[in-house]
């Protein structure tokens, strides 16, 4: 795939978002304000961000408890780990499963711009095998992707913290920024 071809498709990705945000009944930002949503903010596409990557598996899949935001927890499984460099400093990943059924690969992630121009609690990643592998079987690590959990949106919804394990020192400039509504005018 080009550079342009790669741009053009998250561009889209995005303009797809927005309108399921703004206009679906499934969307996570609150029907009463979504005649004010104007879509969400994000960093420009960075293709230095997008990384194809081995997974270290690990040969134990370990149970993760992950805490929420309302309390609750969930286990996952923490099936290996993703070994890239971002800022020309080693980083590492925990990718997890939902159960040893699952292929998608969670990636949650804190980083430096975590509660300054992005979500404070973090953001995650989700890989699907379908699209986000290579033909030689490496996963396809884009930061571009990342996302902001719905409770970032809305309450009504509760979401895994990303464990600490997780917390890169780097910045990431890439994704999702932080959510803010337009104020009344």
């Amino acid at each position: 795939m080009s550079l342009s071809d790669w741009e053009a498709n998250v561009e889209r990705a995005r303009e797809t978002k927005d309108a399921f945000f703004a206009q679906n009944w499934q969307s996570p930002i609150p029907p009463q304000d979504r005649p004010r949503f104007k879509g969400l903010q994000y960093y420009p596409p960075d293709p230095s961000y997008r990384f194809e990557l081995k997974l270290t598996e690990h040969p134990e899949q370990q149970v993760a408890r992950m805490a929420y935001t309302k309390g609750n927890e969930q286990d996952f499984l923490r099936c290996g780990e993703f070994r890239f460099k971002v800022a020309r400093k080693e980083q590492t990943l925990q990718a997890c499963k939902r159960s040893r059924e699952e292929e998608t690969l969670f990636v949650p992630f804190k980083d430096a711009t975590s509660g300054k121009e992005t979500y404070g609690a973090g953001r995650y990643l989700d890989l699907e095998p379908d699209r986000d592998r290579t033909q030689e079987g490496k996963w396809i690590l884009d930061f571009n992707q990342a996302y902001n959990p719905w409770c970032a949106y809305s309450e009504a919804y509760t979401c895994p913290f990303v464990p600490v394990e997780n917390w890169l020192e780097v910045p990431i400039y890439a994704g999702e920024k932080d959510y803010h509504l337009p104020e009344t005018g």
